[in-house]
């Protein structure tokens, strides 16, 4: 079993993700930490609560960071054209959910639960950074008693989402990226490269929800403002991005990757891009130097992908 905690800011997509880790039976998911990032932290925060709630999700949930690691950062507005105006793609969400929050801050929570599973747990991250940064600032040596690391964000031969050249998750908190990069610990990338050419079709989902339960069901309720977000760039469907990363923890070998440090981009017109020096090839000394040789996945199976979340997400 893989003993996940899900650093997240629901979110369609990152909703779905929820789902396949809540329901794949190798996955024990320990908990759920939020971040801001599709809204602000209030509202992620509702909505891990909502679909813990909704979902029957035994996993405690600790609310994360509101701000960036850097708080001299502005703040941009949040995405609702992506996600809605309460990050659920304005389905019918209380304002209040009547569960407890864990009373510890989302990077003591990382810290506690790395510390009582040494070597078992993986984080796998698919907002900003912000909580797992936090969580080396306070407590370094976390980096060599967490299993690895898997994120979803940035981009390494393909074009950015917010930018010519980065990525929305990194560009949210760069600072903080970098400090999760270059990080004595191990990180797969699980970045656009690869999660912009996996898709599912409107049907497919729908289809899903016909044979699935009402789980399934309020997830393709909620998906629909996401798909319609997409027309731009997707043939009646959406990129699930984050499910991409949560399907890495348990099927690495549908992904292809190279390895090689990464460093992160703040400031300036390349705010925000990831950038892989990779292992073998040979420059003057610069600033990647020394650091770990992460993952970065550049190929996918997208369509056995697909077809094992559809499997996950089916289990009732």
């Amino acid at each position: 079993m893989h003993k996940v905690i899900y650093d997240t800011d629901p979110g369609v997509d990152d909703a779905m993700a929820l789902l396949f880790l809540h329901r794949h039976p190798e996955i024990d998911l320990i908990g759920i930490t939020t971040v801001f990032g599709n809204a602000s932290v209030e509202t992620t925060t509702r909505n891990a609560l909502f679909l813990k709630r909704e979902w029957d999700i035994a996993a405690p949930v600790a609310k994360g960071a509101s701000v960036t690691i850097d708080p001299s950062r502005a703040e941009r507005e949040w995405p609702a054209m992506v996600h809605g105006d309460n990050g659920l793609g304005d389905i019918e969400v209380p304002e209040m959910i009547d569960l407890p929050l864990d009373p510890r801050p989302a990077h003591r929570f990382i810290i506690d639960m790395v510390r009582a599973n040494p070597g078992e747990v993986r984080l796998v991250a698919v907002g900003r950074m912000t909580n797992l940064a936090r969580a080396l600032k306070e407590d370094p040596e976390i980096a060599g008693l967490v299993k690895d690391v898997v994120i979803m964000g940035g981009n390494f031969y393909v074009p950015g989402n917010v930018s010519p050249v980065a990525e929305a998750n990194i560009h949210g908190d760069p600072e903080a990226a970098d400090i999760v990069m270059t990080a004595p610990w191990k990180v797969a990338v699980i970045g656009l490269d690869v999660t912009s050419i996996t898709t599912m079709s409107r049907s497919y989902l729908g289809e899903m929800a016909a044979k699935g339960d009402g789980a399934v069901k309020l997830l393709d309720a909620l998906s629909q403002s996401y798909i319609d977000f997409y027309k731009h760039a997707v043939e009646d469907g959406m990129m699930v991005h984050d499910s991409c990363a949560a399907v890495y923890v348990v099927a690495p070998e549908l992904f292809s990757s190279i390895s090689g440090a990464v460093r992160v981009v703040c400031g300036g017109i390349a705010d925000g891009q990831t950038i892989v020096k990779p292992d073998g090839r040979r420059f003057p000394p610069g600033d990647w130097d020394g650091l770990p040789s992460q993952i970065v996945c550049t190929g996918i199976e997208s369509e056995k992908v697909i077809d094992l979340i559809r499997e996950a997400l089916l289990r009732a």
